[in-house]
């Protein structure tokens, strides 16, 4: 990266820093630098935060109510950065995501976000699409509010949505393997290009396009004329349309690039240890295994929402 260019700096894809830890965040912003250890190496660098040196923040968050109720954003904008959101808001399903405000308080959320900034500068992320069993063998899915969602997102003038299907990572499976009649189930690459096909025609009758978030093998099978693109939930280009200035616009050889990321360059910080994130949902892969354990493990009853059908978006829609 051109060293004379500012940054962006992602915030974060390791936590919930809106959510959690905006004291600490604005804290190293009134320093003026983050220090940020490398999760592989444990290398610690140090990343500036003046105006100066940062072109934008991109956030991101399943609970913007603290950073709306402090008024972080109006603080931030005052000192001069740029903002951009990443915000997901998924059907409400506490068995998946446990520790979420209610779809209407996140829905109130949205359209207090697209009040006081630029619409355009709010990316809805429904993600991960999740599918699983339960008793009898019944397989469900999290897709049941994903048009009530999307017709709230059109009406906050929200353009993009960002999807992609759950990775079935170890940690998860270790995590759910004491959960009596339950397991996510992987859909075979035909039923994702059926899903992804009937989201994006939804969306377009709210002039939302739909974005997969890498998803490479999906993006592959899909008809050319579909309008369904990769994401880049870091766009710098876009960026620098809606803000001005100069930013480099190289992929970030970090991210995931060979399974479709198309994130530009950033800086991540929060930490994975330091700055735990208290949403626990089941299918994180940042979530420790250990956190779900006790009266938790192996609970379903109660946790459901009555949405008993079988891939109930593909049935409803």
């Amino acid at each position: 990266m051109n060293s004379s260019l500012p940054i962006v700096i992602s915030a974060s894809r390791r936590t919930d820093i809106p959510a959690f830890y905006m004291e600490w965040f604005m804290d190293r912003i009134e320093k003026g630098s983050f220090e940020v250890i490398n999760p592989y190496n444990h290398h610690v660098s140090v990343v500036p935060a003046t105006c100066e040196n940062v072109h934008s923040i991109v956030f991101w968050s399943k609970n913007f109510r603290p950073f709306i109720e402090n008024g972080y954003g109006d603080k931030l904008k005052k000192r001069g950065y740029n903002l951009f959101f990443n915000f997901t808001i998924n059907s409400y399903l506490p068995l998946l995501e446990p520790n979420l405000p209610s779809l209407a308080d996140r829905l109130d959320q949205l359209e207090s976000l697209s009040d006081c900034f630029n619409s355009n500068t709010i990316n809805w992320r429904f993600d991960p699409l999740c599918f699983y069993k339960t008793r009898g063998n019944q397989l469900m899915d999290n897709l049941h509010d994903f048009s009530l969602i999307a017709e709230k997102a059109s009406n906050c003038g929200i353009k993009r949505c960002i999807t992609s299907f759950m990775d079935h990572y170890p940690k998860i499976k270790k995590r759910t393997a004491r959960m009596a009649d339950f397991s996510f189930t992987d859909p075979p690459l035909e039923k994702k290009k059926e899903i992804v096909l009937k989201m994006a025609k939804i969306l377009s009758e709210k002039i939302i396009s739909l974005q997969t978030c890498c998803e490479k093998e999906v993006i592959d099978v899909l008809p050319l004329d579909c309008g369904i693109t990769k994401s880049s939930c870091i766009p710098n280009d876009l960026l620098v349309e809606i803000f001005g200035g100069r930013l480099s616009i190289r992929k970030d050889s970090g991210q995931r690039i060979k399974s479709g990321c198309g994130c530009k360059v950033s800086v991540d910080i929060g930490s994975y240890n330091l700055h735990p994130c208290y949403h626990n949902c089941l299918f994180c892969y940042a979530n420790p295994a250990k956190r779900l354990g006790g009266k938790d493990a192996g609970k379903l009853e109660g946790r459901e929402t009555g949405k008993s059908q079988s891939l109930s978006f593909t049935e409803r829609h």
